[in-house]
């Protein structure tokens, strides 16, 4: 049995080896004709569009030369015209924008681009410059200070703050410079000013001192006299400061008002 099945094994060797061997033999042969088919293909492919575009349908010769776009930007709108009709073209669309540096009327923008090619009476599209933008000033004077830079910012303006006394609330916006309604081109710089507030002053001590005197004192000072009380008094304190409201030492504002209270005379009064 088993000196049978080898003898039969070294038969079928060789023709199995054989068969294998056809098989490549074939599949080399089907690629040699896929890859002939396929420049086959490529070429006629080409040929054909060669054949098509130059002599089937062959672009048209061109009936007239080109020009050469110039260069107009920073020229006004009457040289460019001047200057384009001297090349053999013409101006076309226009249009206009705000720029903050170059002055008004100055081409800023021009189509075709200069050094591209356009037909003979070619048109030229331009755009110019409306120069910077104006606004007027926003009234802003009685605004709180950030109420009033909010404003004045989002309108386009820079800000800038000085604070100064005066009678004004605190915080509160005096005046700007220049004044609100004012148009100016942007970027364009206002000045702002901010009150502190009136100028303070220490109460001083007048207890003591002769009405006349009192009185001399509180208004170099910025004071005004007020109420004045009358005291009467038996032999001592005749016409002077018995007392003030507000007190000495008190921090007040100028111009702000003085009680005072005078001694007088028995049932006297001068």
């Amino acid at each position: 049995m088993k000196l049978g099945r080898l003898m039969r094994r070294r038969r079928e060797g060789p023709r199995l080896e054989g068969l294998r061997f056809e098989w490549l033999d074939q599949a080399k042969g089907h690629w040699r004709l896929l890859l002939l088919a396929g420049g086959l293909l490529v070429l006629g492919t080409g040929g054909g569009y060669l054949y098509a575009t130059q002599v089937v349908f062959p672009a048209p010769e061109s009936e007239f030369d080109f020009l050469t776009v110039p260069e107009v930007i920073g020229m006004t709108m009457a040289d460019a015209e001047t200057f384009l009709r001297e090349q053999g073209l013409q101006l076309g669309g226009m249009d206009s924008i705000s720029h903050p540096d170059v002055p008004r009327g100055t081409i800023l923008g021009q189509t075709p681009l200069p050094g591209q090619l356009a037909v003979p009476a070619g048109e030229v599209g331009l755009t110019l410059s409306l120069g910077p933008e104006r606004r007027p000033i926003p009234d802003v004077t009685r605004l709180r200070a950030d109420q009033a830079l909010t404003l004045l910012e989002a309108s386009g303006f820079e800000v800038t703050v000085d604070s100064v006394e005066s009678e004004v609330r605190e915080g509160r916006v005096i005046s700007t410079f220049p004044e609100g309604g004012v148009s100016l081109p942007l970027p364009a710089l206002v000045s702002v000013s901010v009150s502190l507030g009136p100028p303070m002053v220490t109460m001083p001590l007048l207890a003591g001192m002769q009405e006349e005197a009192a009185r001399t004192m509180l208004d170099s000072l910025g004071l005004t006299i007020g109420e004045v009380e009358t005291r009467f008094r038996f032999g001592f304190n005749q016409g002077e400061v018995l007392e003030h409201f507000p007190p000495a030492d008190s921090s007040i504002a100028v111009g702000s008002e003085v009680r005072l209270v005078i001694g007088r005379r028995g049932f006297f009064q001068q």
